[in-house]
């Protein structure tokens, strides 16, 4: 993968940075989750893209990365089993591409 670098400016167009689950992630801040029964819809007002999250847990991680140090303490911290973690990454790393999720500066 690439240097994560810095996110786009909002509305550019670009990709996100490349995803890197040892870094602190959080929502989007142009991100609205909408709960469904299947999940979530999630909608990126500047970009105007549309994705589906298919997992209640998936839902939980997403709106509970920015209170974690890192996307894999989320994975951890919302009961994750471990052989099912890799999936969740490359999750996290399709939204991240999205602009979904963005980096946020740590707390350290």
């Amino acid at each position: 993968m690439s240097d994560a670098g810095a996110a786009p400016p909002p509305g550019s167009g670009a990709p996100g940075p490349a995803f890197d689950p040892s870094l602190p992630w959080r929502r989007a801040r142009s991100v609205a989750l909408r709960p469904e029964p299947f999940g979530a819809l999630v909608y990126h007002f500047g970009n105007r893209k549309l994705s589906f999250l298919k997992s209640k847990t998936l839902v939980t991680v997403v709106e509970t990365l920015a209170e974690h140090p890192s996307a894999l303490a989320t994975l951890v911290a919302c009961g994750v089993p471990e052989a099912q973690r890799a999936a969740y990454v490359k999750a996290l790393a399709d939204l991240a591409r999205s602009q979904m999720i963005e980096l946020r500066e740590s707390s350290t």
